[in-house]
């Protein structure tokens, strides 16, 4: 339990990057910033996010999750020092979008799988939800922060104060975070041969896991269904003032703070009893129907639904595919295995920003980008519905 908490502790300080949305504003009114320009060290972080877990994934497996998680938290906490005397676009982009996303990337990494290790496998759903919802959960408190730093003094403040804020409480966190012993055995429930969350009899590497079709078909579903869920939560304040002239829709970010948080606790607790693909199912449907009505939300009330749904829906994939992953390829090899899977959620950052711009600019609302994400929900329910297990027998002999 003090590893799990740990965890969720350095998650809620890794969450900064759920406060751009405060900061980009600062950007363009304190600095002149165009839009575009307030965007990019954000856009940098989602990729070299992605990027930096994948390489992290694999550094953790080999030399286990603290020395790289003090590594992630220093560079998070000194990238966000530093930015706060950076007030050229280049120099953030390299301070905030490469110094701080790698940091990020080396914390996420090695959090989940340190975590599964000292649990039941029957109990990995619920871990992974936790763990994953400190860092939904952070923008809850660290926008209001952020927005009271900024008011309060200034941009170049709040990153120095956040930065400062992670150094102090992160880096202790995770200097705590180890692996079990070799021959830790974690408790198993009474209730645990219900689930059929056995221990994986096959530990695949990555390289077995790129020779399965089931690692594609969970990869195009994480990049489908994670692009329809960021298009809503990057656009929810646009959406809401377009479509039901609500000029200060702050607090629908909160709600899909909340939503994307419980998503991952709940959803994450579903998977350990009815299983992660069926899980999936659920959250696919859902988020397919919320896409087909988005364009006729134009109520407060309604907006209020289609986020939380929205929330949910996403939530649900930073429970599940962790889980998933070592249901098929087995927890021995997870953190890199992960991070090759991961990069789908890196090209859905891009795919879902660029969809709703593209269809903003071109007809002035976001129809075309809710039905563009509906068929991509949809595509996903039908991989949901023929995915099956690996074969480990059959992929042990293909690889031998």
């Amino acid at each position: 339990m003090r590893i799990l908490i740990a965890g969720i502790i350095v998650n809620l300080c890794m969450g900064i990057l759920y406060a751009w949305s405060v900061m980009k504003k600062a950007l363009v009114t304190e600095f002149g910033w165009t839009n575009a320009e307030a965007s990019l060290p954000y856009t940098t972080a989602i990729v070299v996010f992605a990027l930096s877990l994948l390489v992290a994934g694999n550094l953790q497996d080999r030399f286990g999750p603290r020395r790289i998680l003090q590594i992630g938290t220093v560079l998070t906490g000194m990238g966000m020092l530093l930015s706060g005397f950076s007030e050229d676009v280049m120099l953030l982009t390299i301070t905030f979008g490469v110094v701080t996303g790698t940091g990020i990337g080396f914390g996420y990494a090695c959090l989940s799988p340190s975590a599964m290790k000292w649990f039941h496998p029957s109990k990995k759903g619920l871990v992974n939800g936790l763990i994953a919802g400190g860092f939904g959960m952070a923008s809850v408190y660290l926008a209001p922060i952020t927005s009271w730093l900024i008011k309060s003094y200034s941009i170049s403040t709040a990153f120095l104060v956040l930065g400062a804020g992670v150094l102090l409480v992160a880096v202790p966190a995770a200097s705590t975070i180890v692996n079990p012993p070799e021959d830790y055995k974690p408790e198993a429930p009474k209730n645990a041969d219900q689930y059929g969350s056995g221990k994986p009899q096959f530990n695949a590497n990555w390289r077995q896991m790129i020779t399965t079709p089931q690692f594609y078909m969970m990869w195009l579903m994480f990049a489908l269904s994670s692009a329809a869920g960021l298009m809503v939560i990057g656009n929810v304040t646009s959406i809401a003032g377009m479509q039901a002239g609500i000029e200060d829709a702050a607090y629908l970010v909160a709600i899909l703070a909340v939503f994307n948080t419980g998503g991952r606790v709940i959803m994450g607790m579903l998977s350990d009893k009815i299983g992660g693909v069926r899980t999936l199912l659920i959250a696919f449907v859902l988020q397919g129907l919320n896409m087909v009505l988005f364009a006729s939300y134009d109520s407060g009330f309604t907006m209020i639904v289609g986020a939380a749904l929205a929330g949910v829906g996403y939530g649900t994939l930073l429970a599940v595919f962790p889980s998933l992953t070592t249901d098929f390829y087995g927890l021995k090899n997870y953190g890199s295995n992960f991070g090759v899977l991961y990069t789908a959620w890196g090209t859905s950052g891009v795919i879902g920003p660029i969809i709703a711009a593209m269809v903003v600019d071109s007809t002035g609302v976001f129809d075309m980008a809710y039905t563009i994400s509906a068929a991509m929900m949809a595509v996903c329910v039908v991989l949901a519905l023929v995915i099956k297990p690996v074969n480990t027998q059959a992929l042990v002999e293909k690889t031998a």
